[in-house]
């Protein structure tokens, strides 16, 4: 069973940075495709960054954030920088994505979730 765990989400003013962490257990890192997701409240959870098949980011992170992955770690990251109060939001580790019959990347796996606020 995969198991992924986010960490480095917290309270963070307008400009700063945040890297978030998922330590993944269970399966390596080195074959599949991972990715971050976020979900803002009243909104869709939308994929942000995409690593493995290809690095994919969503135009409003582009130049900002940064995904990565340390395979003898096992853990997948995202460096985010110059954040802005509209990046508030719960963000989701996911492993293992495959396009659905729409085109939608889809994992097999998820994280807990880990809140990331940005003050204004």
């Amino acid at each position: 069973q995969v198991q992924l765990v986010e960490s480095g989400g917290e309270l963070v003013q307008a400009g700063g940075s945040l890297r978030l962490s998922c330590a993944v257990s269970g399966r390596t890192m080195n074959n599949i495709i991972m990715g971050w997701f976020r979900q803002a409240p009243g909104e869709e959870r939308e994929l942000v960054a995409r690593l493995g098949y290809s690095t994919y980011y969503t135009d409003s992170v582009k130049g900002r954030f940064t995904i990565s992955r340390d395979i003898a770690k096992n853990t997948l990251y995202l460096q985010m920088n110059n954040l802005n109060p509209e990046d508030t939001a719960v963000y989701y580790c996911a492993a293992d994505l495959s396009r659905d019959p729409s085109g939608r990347w889809v994992p097999s796996f998820w994280g807990q979730g880990i809140q990331v606020t940005v003050s204004s």
